[in-house]
């Protein structure tokens, strides 16, 4: 019994583990969260694509699919594998401009949908914004619990993706009048902007305990 469990306590200590098992067990839960979020995440966009209506939230709904499934099939490799993927990892670019309309105008109360008939662009581009946040986070997790080094860099890589993602479907959302963003009071906003101010310089040490030790 102790000469079988001898070769593993060696790997334990020496580091003589394959490449493809170099992973650590809270990284192995949080990775597998992460790709099972991702499945979830395009069959949601799958399925949700036939009740689209403007052709612009179904051409956001296209290329973000297919990103979100080349990053899945990136991060399965190299889970499995531990190596650099084969598809070197990409950044999502968006095809419309950052503006924002700020304030609030008078709207219907929002309510749970009654039937299949109620699905709307507002409703199908506020499930994708919520599972593009929930793969930030996640992925965010799971990059900070991860030991393999490729795998770590291919999920850290991937969270610029969801937040951008992110991004795109709250300005659709916001131009579209189903997401109001609010502002504080003018004077207000300038004074927290104006809160802080950079930090300059290094912290001075003091020679009090410097002094104190050499007493002794």
């Amino acid at each position: 019994m102790q000469n079988q469990q001898e070769p593993m306590h060696q790997n334990m200590h020496t580091g003589a583990v394959p490449q493809q098992l170099n992973h650590g067990g809270h990284e192995v839960f949080d990775v597998h969260e992460v790709l099972s979020g991702s499945i979830g995440t395009l069959n949601q966009y799958m399925m949700l694509r036939q009740h689209i209506k403007d052709p612009e939230l179904r051409d956001i709904l296209d290329r973000q699919y297919q990103f979100i499934q080349d990053e899945y099939t990136s991060t399965v490799e190299c889970f499995q594998t531990g190596k650099d993927p084969s598809k070197p990892t990409q950044s999502y670019k968006m095809n419309q401009g950052n503006d924002f309309v700020y304030g609030l105008t008078p709207s219907q109360p929002k309510k749970p949908m009654q039937s299949m008939a109620e699905i709307s662009d507002e409703f199908i581009s506020g499930a994708m914004l919520a599972a593009c946040k929930s793969s930030a986070s996640h992925k965010t997790m799971a990059a900070l619990e991860t030991t393999n080094p490729v795998v770590r860099r291919v999920l850290a890589d991937s969270v610029p993706n969801c937040i951008e993602m992110a991004y795109e479907l709250s300005i659709y959302q916001n131009k579209h009048h189903y997401y109001q963003v609010p502002q504080l009071a003018q004077q207000d906003m300038i004074q927290m902007v104006n809160s802080y101010a950079p930090a300059q310089g290094m912290p001075q040490t003091s020679n009090t305990n410097m002094g104190m030790n050499m007493k002794h």
